[in-house]
């Protein structure tokens, strides 16, 4: 596993509703290397600290191998890594299989697993198209945000490695199913509860369902 991009960018102002808001999910590769933060990736902006950055959302992965999919689906974009507002674009990761609190070496950064993407309205300003909350919803595919543990840096080709897996078997994908869906599975909804590398707030949202 392997970085493939570092990503990073600056404040995009658009409309909304008919009043001007702004963005950070335009990002763009860049060649320099990027300093992972305890509450973001340094020198990317982050304009909605309510929903973005923080210890929980610190950074944001998503993987390459998901691309080819959704350039069927827009062909008419300009396309480069970062279209989805990820800081790093990975190469080996798979939602499938990386477990909610698995630890990670990138570069100098040691990084934990925290909680899976949830797409916001921001989205459908970067692929302009109003539908594509839904599409990714149903693609099922989210990408993971990471809890930094150590602060570091690292840059385009660093090994993702990982340092130790989580006994808690629930992964990215599992997470995301459960956070989303309207009919809890029962044995998803106990694994997520029970993961403390889940942010505390989301585990106290899904205790109700059980």
């Amino acid at each position: 596993m392997k970085v493939i991009s570092t990503n990073i960018g600056t404040a995009t102002t658009f409309l909304w509703n008919g009043k001007e808001e702004q963005t950070g999910i335009f990002k763009y590769p860049t060649n320099h290397p990027l300093f992972l933060g305890e509450t973001d990736v340094e020198k990317d902006i982050v304009v909605d600290r309510k929903h973005h950055g923080g210890i929980h959302k610190a950074c944001f992965l998503f993987a390459s191998e998901h691309y080819n999919y959704w350039k069927t689906i827009y062909p008419h974009l300009n396309w480069d890594w970062g279209m989805f507002g990820e800081n790093l674009t990975t190469q080996g990761m798979n939602d499938s299989t990386t477990r909610i609190g698995d630890i990670y070496r990138i570069g100098t950064a040691l990084v934990q697993i925290s909680t899976p993407r949830e797409p916001c309205y921001k989205l459908k300003v970067r692929f302009k198209d109003p539908d594509i909350i839904e599409k990714y919803l149903e693609y099922g595919q989210p990408g993971t945000y990471v809890r930094v543990l150590e602060e570091g840096n690292l840059r385009k080709g660093d090994a993702i490695e990982l340092v130790e897996q989580s006994e808690n078997t629930l992964t990215v994908k599992e997470c995301f199913t459960i956070i989303l869906s309207k009919h809890k599975d029962p044995v998803l909804l106990e694994k997520a509860v029970n993961n403390f590398a889940l942010p505390e707030y989301k585990r106290v949202r899904l205790q109700k369902y059980l």
